[in-house]
């Protein structure tokens, strides 16, 4: 039974982030901005698409297209 509780708190840690990266924060931000149709852009959104928050921690933004 005890082995168990070590491999809860194994698997617990390897999903903690690193200390100044995202690690599955930014996985999730990423698939959350691919799901309401938009694009994770590098450096900022292209004239036609309006800003709707962040893909990552690092500062993509998730740009979708005006309406």
């Amino acid at each position: 039974m005890r082995v168990y509780y070590l491999l809860f708190a194994l698997v617990f840690l390897f999903l903690l982030p690193l200390p100044g990266s995202g690690g599955i924060i930014n996985i999730l931000q990423k698939y959350y901005c691919k799901i309401r149709g938009g694009r994770c852009a590098l450096f900022g959104c292209l004239p036609w698409e309006t800003s709707s928050g962040r893909c990552s921690q690092s500062g993509r933004k998730c740009c979708l297209r005006r309406k």
